[in-house]
């Protein structure tokens, strides 16, 4: 009888739950490294180690994987952040085969400059013009000449909530430039760089995908909604709320721009390799589809927190099979299938949730009731 297979999960938020509840559907022993405690991923892991889930070196001293007491065969990891501070690498040294991309790959998401500075150069369709600036001065007088309604990005990781559109969260130039300054002095996303682009208009869609680096599987597309407040009056949070349809399209787009939008995906995979960058793991890109069709709001290295708990409850291809097709660069022969069943996340989060969120409250859900009612509880 073959033993169960040792999981290693990186993550400690909805996302990572979902994946949690998908790699217990196969035979395996998870074990997982969190910042925080979430009850449901502490429920299905054998250990768990609570600590700083960003850094190698503290996560390869874990006794787990230090002295190989329960030696893992296979890691996953969930957020953007350890995978942009290299844990993947380190546990990839340590022999830990991982479903994640390398530092030098996740870049694709930590840079958000180099993201479009790859898509500029290969010329890849959905490419949106962008400006970078880390001078005041310069950012000043093409903030005063340029005519276009303007959306102002930190260059790294904010967690979703450093990007401020022109109309929806400043409503003039002066407030733009004002928060692109800010960006630059206290280095949000890490660095002392703001990038300026046109403000796209449509409607917002994500696709994800699982890949090898050479081929690609894609999921069922899902929107997202980031703002808080009813009507989406409020600040950008991490995500309120998403959906997904029966036919793994959505309402506003074709088959024909959800082909498109799966080629860019391709085509930013093989400018990747064209710069030596094997990427494996999921991509995950952020689109708005626009008159002129999907053009690229970003690129992520990992599942959409909360898209993921839309798509890996219906995933009816075993997980750890998707995973070890990833590691072995054997994606292209394996067929992954979804049920063909329409979802929705609504997130129940503390009062000033994107902001100042309300701390050290405790958030009661009956968790017998949500089960009677057929849903799916991620926390």
């Amino acid at each position: 009888m073959m033993r169960k297979q040792r999981v290693l999960l990186i993550g400690s938020g909805g996302r990572e739950h979902a994946l949690a509840e998908a790699i217990a559907r196969s035979e395996t022993i998870i074990y997982s490294v969190m910042k925080s405690r979430n009850p449901g991923i502490a429920r299905l892991s054998k250990e768990y180690l609570l600590g700083d889930e960003t850094d190698p070196n503290y996560i390869a001293e874990w006794k787990l994987i230090k002295f190989r007491r329960e030696p893992i065969d296979i890691a996953f990891i969930g957020p953007e952040a350890p995978l942009a501070n290299g844990v993947s690498d380190k546990l990839e040294e340590m022999g830990i085969p991982v479903v994640g991309p390398s530092k030098k790959a996740a870049m694709i998401e930590s840079s958000k400059e180099f993201m479009r500075d790859l898509m500029k150069k290969n010329h890849i369709e959905g490419y949106v013009e962008h400006f970078v600036f880390t001078d005041k001065r310069e950012l000043e007088a093409f903030i005063e000449e340029y005519e276009k309604p303007f959306v102002v990005k930190p260059v790294g990781l904010t967690g979703g909530k450093g990007v401020k559109v022109m109309g929806e969260h400043f409503k003039t130039k002066e407030e733009g430039l004002e928060y692109a300054k800010e960006v630059i002095d206290k280095k949000i996303g890490g660095f002392d760089r703001v990038i300026i682009e046109e403000k796209m208009v449509g409607e917002e869609f994500t696709l994800q995908a699982f890949t090898d680096g050479y081929d690609i599987k894609p999921m069922p597309l899902v929107q997202d909604f980031k703002r808080a407040y009813e009507g989406d009056l409020g600040p950008n949070t991490g995500g309120m709320g998403s959906y997904s349809c029966e036919n793994h399209l959505l309402p506003f787009i074709s088959y024909h721009h959800y082909a498109k939008a799966v080629k860019i995906l391709e085509d930013i995979l093989a400018a990747m390799r064209r710069e030596g960058i094997i990427y494996k793991g999921v991509i995950y890109g952020q689109f708005m589809h626009t008159a002129d069709g999907p053009k690229v709001i970003e690129i992520n290295c990992r599942f959409g927190d909360p898209e993921a708990i839309n798509v890996l409850p219906i995933l009816q291809t075993d997980i750890l099979e998707i995973g070890w097709a990833i590691v072995e660069k054997k994606l292209s022969s394996l067929k992954i299938e979804f049920e063909n069943t329409a979802t929705v996340v609504k997130y129940v989060v503390p009062e000033g949730y994107g902001t100042n969120p309300l701390k050290g409250e405790e958030i009661k859900i009956n968790e017998k009731e949500v089960a009677k009612a057929n849903f799916l509880l991620m926390i």
